[in-house]
């Protein structure tokens, strides 16, 4: 018999929060119901009032913190109670890296049979802002105005910003150069409700590198007009400005970017660089928002890999080729499968771009073209596999079994499908988590990703 919940809609309640969830939302109890509480912090002591009740947890509206964690600081940021972009920023820096290796040992231990002792912490960076790479501004109409910001948690309600200290340093000059000559020059704005009006989206890329500036214009149309007035007016404020492309998406949904492009101004891409390597990244490409943080991400994979340059590589989930590429002068020969074309032809070009000839790159699903390789008689000595946040696909998981390779190398950006991968990893009696590394990819939010070495288990 389903225990009745013991608590109410717009009940309030004082609770203690012992600890955050996966999205940054504290956690409590009320007799032993869990409640969750955005902007709670572990060690407050809160009045909630209960907006939601489901079958196994309660979320609650924070109104009044009773006593303040240690860990609570002012945020820096004025939009923070409302922007959906930050989880965390109420939450001193230290204490954010120990709550995300608390996270992952968690989560690991309790979904994934995994050791806590095998995760070690968090590493973060020495100054966690300004450090996103891409940024990407929706763009919408209020009272006969084009606007633009971030959308407040689970919804399209706007939240206008002019600042934010997580962004690249051209971002917000772009955005707000964007805006002032769509005003002036009245171009019109997107409506999702209508599916009229032109601009949509505003994303900006700039590389820590070399400084280069892009900035895409995503429209629901072919045609901007008096484009050029937007063109000559970015070039004007944006110094490091090499590349203005068009996206054209007139699909009526979330997705972002279209599939057709033209380039307004300059190239189509601009080059980043990690560590000895650089990379071309197009509007589309994706790469790790945090040049830095990558570098270390990239270093504890080459690290776990032990290579003797002997090995050969599968890289799976290559994207642009980023870490196959990384490892390649460290090996033999590395072959990456991606499931996104272009994101093939990048890694391609990438491989050119740095020299690598010791490399192959796929374009389908990783557990079709695994059993492909295999066939051939081509054995992987190392594994890496970087799925997408719903993680890998189960008959992958049973073709890295069946294939025995020395070691698995698990970049994962979810704790919670990492867990249920590696418990059939572990299951299987094959393999053993021998490290566990989160690296604090995106400071301030709920997000860690997270690097774990699976070794052959001794018999």
């Amino acid at each position: 018999m389903r225990r009745e919940a013991p608590v109410s809609i717009h009940q309030q309640l004082e609770i203690d929060i012992t600890g955050l969830n996966h999205s940054g939302e504290g956690v409590g109890r009320h007799q032993g119901f869990t409640l969750f509480v955005p902007g709670g912090v572990p060690e407050d002591r809160l009045l909630v009032k209960i907006i939601s009740v489901q079958k196994n947890y309660a979320r609650g509206l924070l109104q009044a913190i009773v006593k303040p964690s240690s860990l609570r600081i002012k945020p820096s940021c004025e939009f923070f109670q409302n922007c959906g972009g930050c989880q965390l920023q109420h939450i001193n820096y230290p204490a954010q890296l120990e709550l995300k290796t608390q996270l992952v040992r968690e989560t690991l231990s309790r979904i994934g049979s995994i050791d806590p002792e095998a995760v070690k912490d968090t590493m973060g960076m020495k100054d966690p802002w300004n450090y996103r790479n891409k940024s990407q501004y929706p763009v919408r109409s209020r009272k006969g105005l084009a606007v633009t910001g971030f959308f407040a948690p689970r919804s399209h309600n706007l939240i206008e910003i002019d600042s934010c200290g997580i962004q690249s340093g051209y971002a917000q000059t772009v955005i707000n150069t964007v805006i002032e000559v769509m005003n002036h020059q009245k171009i019109s704005p997107y409506n999702e409700k209508t599916g009229r009006g032109l601009i949509r989206h505003v994303l900006v890329r700039e590389s820590f590198y070399n400084g280069e500036v892009m900035v895409v214009l995503v429209t629901n149309g072919e045609t901007i007009p008096r484009k050029n007035h937007l063109v000559e007016a970015l070039k004007h404020r944006v110094p490091k400005l090499v590349s203005i492309v068009q996206n054209i998406n007139i699909r009526r949904d979330n997705v972002i970017l279209g599939k057709k492009e033209a380039v307004l101004f300059g190239k189509d891409h601009i080059i980043e660089a990690v560590g000895d390597f650089k990379f071309k990244i197009s509007p589309r490409s994706f790469f790790q928002v945090n040049t830095e943080q990558a570098k270390i991400l990239y270093d504890t994979v080459l690290e776990y890999s032990g290579l003797t340059g002997k090995e050969i590589i599968f890289d799976l989930y290559c994207g642009t080729g980023s870490i196959a590429l990384y490892l390649a002068p460290h090996a033999t020969w590395v072959y990456g499968i991606e499931v996104v074309s272009q994101a093939v032809k990048d890694a391609q070009e990438n491989a050119l771009l740095n020299h690598i000839k010791n490399s192959d790159f796929f374009m389908g699903k990783a557990e079709e073209e695994v059993p492909k390789l295999l066939k051939q008689g081509i054995i992987p000595d190392v594994v890496v596999v970087d799925p997408p946040r719903k993680g890998c696909h189960r008959d992958l998981l049973q073709s890295i079994l069946e294939t025995e390779p020395g070691k698995i190398i698990y970049v994962s950006c979810n704790p919670s499908t990492l867990a249920r991968d590696l418990y059939v990893l572990t299951e299987s009696n094959k393999y053993e988590a021998a490290a566990v590394q989160p690296v604090d990819m995106f400071p301030h939010t709920a997000h860690v990703e997270t690097v774990v070495l699976m070794s052959r288990v001794k018999k």
